[in-house]
């Protein structure tokens, strides 16, 4: 790399309730100290960011960070991401996942930035606390995961002042052709399905109309919360966030499929994977 290159170092991110933000900022904030680099932002959490894809150039290094959906990207920002145009631009793609696995949401992520016109530098998978948990990686990401988080920075950085070219894909794990989304079961082995599945509103909702705000689908009619006429994700940015606790998921397969990841996976304790 040329060291005189000037860098605009991107934090770009869906991050419905803040665990992959936190990790896309501190690996972006890091690239910047060791490049001497400014920092910009590109949350496109909410519908409204979306509607204009980005466009990057060469001198752009983009952090792109997205949580993991049943092993998978969530498959209504696919459509966002392919548009995004990469122009040249490093970038470095951040997966989360809820202490279960990622399975093959970071390869997707790398190949669909590829695919884009960026060459990915580094990659990494880092756990956040389920978004349909209260207990599964509890207080994740924590110190211990932002540490390597900004190690990811670190070394992806050395690799640019090392001279790092344009070439191959950085190599991550999963699978290629990406294997379908996981489909959690009940104890006699059938699928449970919860695509269609919305949270209700109790008796302590004050209709003030913060959930529909942060609904990064925009699913919540804000002249009736009690509505939710659009695809709900079950990101649970409105169940968490909710000032009053007013929001919530009373749907027996819902329930079934977070109690049975809390007794599989509550107990391990996964780390962080770095790729370079």
């Amino acid at each position: 790399m040329d060291p005189k290159k000037k860098w605009t170092v991107w934090a770009m991110y869906f991050s419905a309730t803040g665990t992959t933000a936190q990790v896309v900022r501190c690996v972006a904030h890091g690239l910047s100290a060791a490049l001497d680099a400014p920092v910009r932002e590109l949350n496109f959490t909410p519908a409204s960011e979306r509607k204009t894809p980005p466009a990057f150039t060469e001198s752009d290094l983009v952090v792109c960070g997205l949580p993991t959906y049943a092993g998978r990207l969530p498959n209504l920002l696919l459509p966002y991401l392919k548009s995004v145009q990469g122009g040249g631009a490093w970038a470095i793609p951040v997966v989360l996942y809820g202490n279960r696995n990622y399975d093959d949401s970071l390869i997707e992520l790398r190949d669909i930035l590829q695919a884009d016109g960026f060459y990915t530098l580094a990659a990494g998978a880092f756990v956040g606390q389920h978004a349909f948990s209260d207990t599964l990686a509890a207080g994740r990401p924590n110190e211990e995961d932002l540490a390597l988080a900004d190690e990811l920075a670190c070394r992806a950085a050395e690799k640019l002042l090392e001279g790092a070219r344009p070439g191959e894909p950085v190599a991550v794990r999963g699978q290629s052709p990406l294997r379908p989304y996981y489909q959690p079961r009940d104890r006699a082995g059938a699928p449970i399905d919860i695509r269609k599945v919305k949270p209700k509103v109790g008796e302590g909702c004050t209709k003030c109309g913060w959930c529909a705000l942060v609904c990064p689908m925009d699913a919540i009619n804000p002249a009736d919360v009690r509505e939710v006429p659009g695809v709900c994700i079950k990101c649970n940015a409105c169940v968490k966030g909710c000032p009053e606790h007013a929001r919530y998921f009373d749907d027996a397969g819902y329930l079934y499929h977070r109690d049975e990841l809390e007794a599989q996976y509550g107990g391990a304790r996964n780390m962080p994977e770095l790729f370079l």
